[in-house]
């Protein structure tokens, strides 16, 4: 006889106002000390105040991650030295793989709503941080959906399976650490139990309330869930929410700005090769 053990909010942390790029106005979850491993960081841009943002993110480094921008309202505009150049919209997404280097810039767009976006890090393993550079766009009606019963829930990358077996993956399959996201919906009244097993999985509520598991989770909060096989989530008045799974690569963090590798010695190297001009090649 098999059991089944409902995974439940181990911890929440608070979203930070915080600052990026040219003065971007954000909210901000960060651990680099492994406590949302393979994860690093999660940034919510959200403002109909123009001035917050419209700066954007002129050209900077990054090595050692991946990141994630997947966009609710507005858009964004990459451009990076690898030639590629494209802009997302309203439920679009783009996925860098910055392995040994890569140079980009990112610059805001608005819709009549302004703009609301998300950028992900997700930690590369030691074997990945030097790995040549990939950069892939995917839009939305890419993304396929787990839709009922006041639910709608939109796979951008990973396998994510309802308890009653419908299962869908997301188009993003080369997510570090085995990593999944999906954007989660619940209208008033919604119920969702998904199963889980994922040695990381994360709940970030970015609008009205959710319980997750048996505590409910305010806006503006991650919650980190405990070990089990299955989530249930569910909302009295609505909500949605980001999911993100993974596997943990348990190795040593070492960051400085848009640096992430293993060690001190691989931070100092990482900066002699953006001054002396061989970060890229």
């Amino acid at each position: 006889m098999t059991t089944s053990t409902l995974r439940r909010v181990e911890s929440l942390q608070p979203s930070r106002p915080s600052q990026d790029g040219d003065g971007v106005k954000i909210k901000r979850i960060h651990d680099f000390g492994g406590g949302l491993d393979p994860f690093l960081m999660l940034d919510e841009l959200g403002s109909d105040r123009p001035d917050d943002y419209i700066g954007g993110f002129p050209p900077h480094p990054h090595r050692g991650i991946q990141t994630l921008t997947y966009v609710i309202h507005g858009g964004l505009t990459h451009e990076d030295h690898l030639n590629h150049s494209s802009t997302i919209n309203a439920g679009d997404a783009q996925w860098m793989h910055t392995g040994r280097g890569i140079i980009h810039s990112e610059m805001p767009l608005t819709d009549s709503q302004g703009l609301h976006a998300f950028q992900l890090w997700l930690n590369l393993a030691a074997s990945e941080k030097m790995s040549p550079p990939q950069y892939r766009d995917v839009r939305g009606s890419e993304m396929p959906r787990l839709a009922g019963g006041g639910v709608e829930l939109i796979a951008l990358g990973g396998r994510w399976t309802r308890v009653d077996g419908e299962a869908i993956e997301g188009p993003l399959d080369a997510l570090a650490g085995s990593g999944g996201v999906a954007h989660m919906k619940l209208s008033a009244g919604g119920e969702l139990v998904l199963q889980s097993d994922d040695a990381t999985l994360l709940a970030y509520v970015f609008e009205g309330e959710l319980a997750v598991g048996d505590a409910l989770v305010p806006a503006g909060h991650l919650a980190r869930l405990t070990p089990g096989d299955h989530l249930a989530l569910a909302s009295t008045t609505g909500g949605q929410a980001l999911l993100l799974a993974g596997t943990p690569h348990r190795e040593p963090v070492a960051h400085y700005g848009p640096f992430v590798m293993n060690s001190q010695a691989e931070l100092q190297q990482a900066l002699r090769d953006y001054r002396d001009g061989t970060f890229t090649g």
